[in-house]
C-alpha cells in the first residue's frame, strides 16, 4: 500500500479512518519523534507528577486520621510542585502538538516518506514557543465560551483547533491562523466538529484506558488488605501510565491535520493543483527550514 496522500478531500468517515491509516504507516517514526522530542517534558512532568500526588495521599490520609484541619489539607495540596505539575502538562500539550504538525509538514515536503527525529527538531525548536503560548491563549479563549452559556465554546472548539494545525503547516502567525479558521469552516462546520469530537473521544478513551489497571489495583486494597499496603506503589505506577498515555494526543493532532487539508482542498484545491505541477516533475524531497 502506498503511503497515505494528506492532501486531499476526505468524506466524514475517511477522516477518522486515515487518522488511523497514517498512524499505523508511520507509527515507528512517529514513536521516536515523541520519545526524542516530548520524552523530557514527559519525564519531568512524571517526577512531579508523582511527588504531587504521594504529596496529596499522605494529607488526605492524615485528614482522615484527624491530624489535619480542612483549611491545613487545602493549604497544603496547592503547594509549588502542584503549579509544577501543570506548567509542564501545558509545555508537554506543546511538545506532543510542534513535534506531531512538524512530522506532517515534513512528511509532505519529502513527497510522503517519513522524517526523522534530527529533521523534525529543525522545525520543533523553531515553533515550539511560537504554538506553547498560542495554545494558552486558545484554551483560555475556548474556556471562556464554555463558561458563557456552553453554546460559543462549542462553536470556538473546531476553529481553534484548526488554529494551531495551520500556524504549523502554513507557518502563518496567530492572527492570521484565527481569522483563517472561520472562513475555512464556512459551510463545513458540522463535518468538521464531528469528526474532531469522534476523534478526541478515541484518544480520550485510550488515556483512560491506560488507567484501568491501576485503578483496579487501588479497588483491590479494599477487599484485601494485604494489597493496601502497597498503595504508594500504585500511585507511582498510575502517573507513571497517566504520562505514558500521553502519546495518545497525537491522535488528534493528526485527525485535526486531516480535517484542515480536507477544507483546504474543499475550497481552494491546493493538493490537486500541487499534484499537477509535479506530474512529470522529480520531486524535491526535502528543501528545509530555508523557505521559512
Amino acid at each position: 500500500m502506498p503511503n497515505l496522500e494528506l492532501k486531499k478531500a476526505r468524506e466524514f468517515g475517511e477522516i477518522i479512518n486515515d487518522t488511523f491509516l497514517f498512524i499505523r504507516q508511520n507509527f515507528k517514526p512517529l514513536l521516536k519523534v515523541f520519545a526524542y522530542l516530548c520524552g523530557f517534558f514527559i519525564l519531568a512532568g512524571m517526577i512531579a507528577g508523582i511527588i504531587q500526588q504521594l504529596e496529596m495521599e499522605t494529607t488526605l490520609n492524615g485528614l482522615k486520621q484527624g491530624k489535619a484541619s480542612w483549611q491545613t489539607t487545602m493549604a497544603t495540596l496547592f503547594t509549588f510542585n502542584y503549579l509544577l505539575v501543570a506548567i509542564l502538562s501545558f509545555c508537554s500539550s506543546a511538545a506532543i502538538l510542534v513535534s506531531t504538525l512538524s512530522f506532517i509538514a515534513l512528511y509532505i515536503q519529502k513527497g510522503n516518506v517519513a522524517p526523522t527525529p534530527d529533521e523534525v527538531w529543525g522545525y520543533f525548536k523553531y515553533y515550539y514557543f511560537r504554538v506553547f503560548f498560542s495554545n494558552i491563549i486558545v484554551i483560555l479563549f475556548v474556556s471562556l465560551g464554555f463558561l458563557f452559556c456552553l453554546l460559543p465554546g462549542i462553536y470556538l472548539f473546531p476553529a481553534m483547533s484548526l488554529l494551531l494545525s495551520m500556524m504549523v503547516l502554513e507557518n502563518t502567525n496567530f492572527q492570521y491562523a484565527f481569522n483563517r479558521s472561520f472562513k475555512l469552516l464556512k459551510n463545513q462546520w458540522w463535518v468538521t466538529a464531528g469528526a474532531v469530537l469522534i476523534i478526541w473521544v478515541i484518544a480520550y478513551a485510550c488515556m483512560s484506558f491506560a488507567a484501568i489497571p491501576t485503578l483496579v489495583l487501588k479497588m483491590g486494597g479494599a477487599f484485601f488488605p494485604g494489597i493496601e499496603g502497597w498503595s504508594k506503589m500504585f500511585t507511582i505506577i498510575g502517573v507513571a501510565l497517566q504520562y505514558l498515555s500521553y502519546v495518545f494526543m497525537m491522535i488528534p493532532v493528526i485527525g485535526v491535520s486531516l480535517c484542515y487539508f480536507n477544507l483546504v482542498e474543499i475550497q481552494e484545491s491546493t493538493g490537486l493543483m500541487d499534484r499537477i505541477n509535479q506530474f512529470g516533475e522529480e520531486k524535491d524531497h526535502f528543501s528545509g527550514l530555508e523557505e521559512y
